[in-house]
């Protein structure tokens, strides 16, 4: 799945996250937190090199960060897979501070168009980065791992760092540890199901939004049923057209059929992912059937256009930024920039709000993903590295709470104070947030510029209070999710096996039929269209398919019951 910055994002970071995530469902929760405010307390995060090296011991230990025995200048390469992401380090305060205290200046790098395509062509060449962190469902992850191209984790912190345990967690890694007890990657944005439970963190993202004035001089119609969909769509034609001058766009499914029209819909539809222990198959559910023909129906009556099948990256953001959509299957974390610079401009009302968007016959509210053990993006250290040992113990650096700190807040002083014993963001730059958030990450380089280790059960303590017209969509999302069907992301098969490749020949196939079924002349037209895909996919071998998604989730189930 593509993810779109606007975001979501939400979003978005990592190890430490997990661990102590994963803690938080283990007996063990109670020492980890103990060493974590330890550690806080002998390191206040604005520890100058020197001294920390003077007094750090020779040899690394299991009670002390071994980062602080070398904080000579060494350059990292760090692909991120995500071709939207436009952050560089060295330009930030933030990351500046970082480089002068561990010694470690970081060499961003995006893929410039397909992510895995882009990653396949390294693995080939064997030049690989020393960092990668790529989206848990990728399919270069497993092809990484099974491909011996990334190092066991655990065993570099066994040579180099073995710290790396404390902050880690067991918990995390068992929930990614291979069949051979071997561990090569670390999540973001990682949350166990129990933490959810107990502190009401959710880490849902998925919203149905609408644009705010225009749903409210509608009468906020019902957009749960196909006919109140319709009638909305119908009165946005008719009234509504055109916006400062240009053609309104009626909706935009994030991430097109791979998620926005597929998944996403599905988890507004609260359609089930298993029956009877059973995994489900979604797609032939009759009330997702039902919504696709509705959309059908729309397209037939020039109530929608083919733009949110078709628009680019840029052709989302300029529409967005300009409030030309009207309603969007979209992860409220991708308008986390974009609502209050609507909400400052010269139509407040123009910026987006979330509401219960298409439902199943039940009236059954939605049941949006989660967070969940998998987290976000992995992260992991290539093969192709020259400096293995500065590369552990810099991930086990981002993922102690020290590091979350820095990552995160900054330097005390210059970015944070103290305020009653609790870090703060200065004031001006948490007005930033809700004024100009490219400012603050690009001069600054706090809060969420460097997701890629993010851990929320440590770092969200020290997030500013949101603006309403963010918190509105998040309150939203957390209220409408499904804490425990977390275990469901990511049960289909990966890699270059013949299951994972059967399923990207049926993905493949989906994507190319969905336009079709939306433009069908009716309802006939699309019934044989949409047989002609199942014949398909059955000849791909979907049989295969819902097998291995069964054991995967068997075998997910086992791990949470441990």
């Amino acid at each position: 799945m593509k993810r779109i910055k606007m975001i979501k994002p939400f979003m978005a970071l990592t190890l430490s996250m997990i661990l102590t995530l994963s803690m938080a469902a283990c007996s063990g929760s109670d020492s980890n937190e103990n060493e974590n405010k330890s550690e806080s307390s002998t390191d206040t995060g604005t520890t100058k090199t020197d001294d920390a090296t003077a007094t750090a011991p020779a040899t690394p230990s299991a009670e002390e960060a071994a980062w602080k025995l070398d904080t000579s200048p060494i350059e990292l390469s760090w692909f991120v897979g995500a071709s939207w992401y436009a952050h560089q380090w060295g330009d930030s305060l933030n990351s500046k501070y970082i480089t002068e205290k561990t010694g470690v200046n970081v060499k961003l790098e995006v893929p410039s168009g397909d992510a895995n395509e882009q990653l396949t062509l390294m693995m080939t060449s064997g030049q690989l980065p020393d960092l990668i962190s790529m989206g848990s469902w990728e399919t270069a992850v497993k092809k990484l791992w099974e491909g011996d191209q990334v190092y066991a984790l655990n065993e570099l912190a066994d040579k180099y760092d073995p710290y790396f345990y404390k902050v880690a967690g067991d918990g995390t890694l068992k929930w990614y540890k291979q069949p051979n007890g071997n561990t090569y990657g670390i999540p973001n944005d990682s949350y166990s199901p129990n933490l959810m439970h107990e502190t009401g963190m959710t880490a849902a993202n998925q919203t149905f939004l609408v644009r705010k004035d225009l749903y409210e001089e509608m009468g906020k119609p019902d957009l749960s049923t196909p006919e109140g969909f319709l009638g909305a769509l119908q009165t946005l034609k008719d009234k509504y057209s055109t916006y400062k001058g240009q053609p309104m766009s009626p909706f935009f499914a994030q991430g097109n059929v791979p998620y926005g029209m597929t998944e996403y819909l599905q988890n507004l539809l609260a359609i089930p992912y298993e029956k009877d222990g059973k995994v489900y198959d979604r797609m032939t559910d009759p009330d997702y059937i039902k919504w696709l023909k509705t959309f059908r129906s729309a397209y037939e009556k020039g109530l929608l256009n083919a733009d949110f099948l078709v628009d680019s990256d840029q052709q989302v953001e300029e529409k967005t930024n300009n409030a030309r959509y009207f309603m969007m299957i979209r992860e409220w974390t991708g308008m986390a920039a974009v609502n209050p610079m609507l909400a400052a401009s010269a139509n407040p009302d123009s910026y987006y709000i979330a509401v219960d968007g298409p439902q199943n016959s039940n009236g059954d509210s939605a049941k949006l993903f989660p967070g969940n053990m998998d987290g976000w993006m992995v992260t992991m250290i290539s093969k192709s590295t020259k400096n293995p040992e500065r590369a552990i113990r810099f991930l086990t650096y981002l993922a102690s709470e020290e590091g979350q700190r820095d990552l995160f807040l900054g330097k005390e002083g210059e970015t944070w104070d103290n305020v009653g014993g609790k870090p703060e963001l200065k004031t001006d730059l948490v007005n930033l947030v809700n004024t100009d958030i490219e400012k603050l990450e690009k001069e600054y380089g706090v809060l969420d510029t460097y997701w890629m280790m993010r851990n929320p059960v440590i770092v969200n303590q020290w997030r500013p209070e949101k603006s309403p017209v963010i918190k509105q969509m998040e309150d939203f999302a957390n209220a409408q999710a499904d804490i425990d069907s977390g275990i469901y992301k990511g049960l289909d098969p990966l890699g270059d096996s013949e299951v994972a490749v059967n399923w990207a020949k049926i993905s493949q196939n989906w994507q190319e039929v969905m336009p079709e079924l939306i433009m069908a002349k009716d309802d006939a037209a699309f019934d044989k269209i949409f047989d002609s895909f199942l014949s398909r996919r059955d000849k791909y071998g979907f049989v295969q398919v819902m097998e291995y998604r069964q054991t995967e989730l068997d075998a997910r189930k086992a791990k949470m019951a441990e």
